[in-house]
């Protein structure tokens, strides 16, 4: 795989997912060749990781969109690169460790659950059955007008700082 395309390489992969989708098999766990299994945990990208974003552009009428897909696998390859060192956590978050739905950060809903997946999304580490940039996550992320990468990224920024990551949210709503 090269580096320099490996965006048209994702974008082929997505396109060739939702075309099977499309189809009718919902298995994705034979979507992939050994290739597309590398390349993916070359992003490090798990098959369901995908296939949740496949699930959704087509269930929900392209939302979201295969670029959004593109970015938030963007950036969460940078950061496997760039902070992990091309290292996969073996760590992985369980669905019963997420702050619950309606749980707060200074009168934000949401927004402790949200960072804790964008967090697990940045390292690698979340459960198959837990999506960053699900149903909830993106009505969140709409209400507060923050695409799901950039909030990726403003996480990223923050480190462990929660209060940022509520500043940032905070910024978003006046704009």
């Amino acid at each position: 795989m090269s580096d320099y395309q490996w965006d048209a390489t994702f974008l082929d992969l997505f396109d060739r997912c939702v075309e099977r989708f499309r189809s009718g098999d919902s298995d994705f766990e034979n979507y992939y060749s050994e290739a597309d299994l590398e390349f993916l945990r070359s992003i490090g990208y798990k098959k369901r990781e995908l296939f949740d974003f496949v699930e959704d552009t087509v269930d929900w009428d392209g939302d979201p969109s295969r670029e959004t897909a593109l970015m938030v696998a963007s950036v969460r390859r940078d950061y496997l690169n760039w902070e992990m060192g091309a290292e996969l956590s073996s760590h992985e978050i369980k669905p019963d460790e997420l702050p619950s739905k309606s749980e707060v950060l200074d009168g934000v809903v949401w927004l402790p659950r949200i960072i804790m997946k964008a967090r697990g999304k940045l390292r690698g580490e979340l459960d198959p059955e837990i999506m960053y940039s699900c149903g909830g996550d993106r009505k969140f992320l709409r209400e507060h007008d923050i695409a799901p990468a950039d909030f990726l990224r403003a996480v990223w920024g923050a480190g462990d700082d929660d209060q940022k990551i509520l500043a940032f949210v905070k910024e978003a709503e006046k704009r």
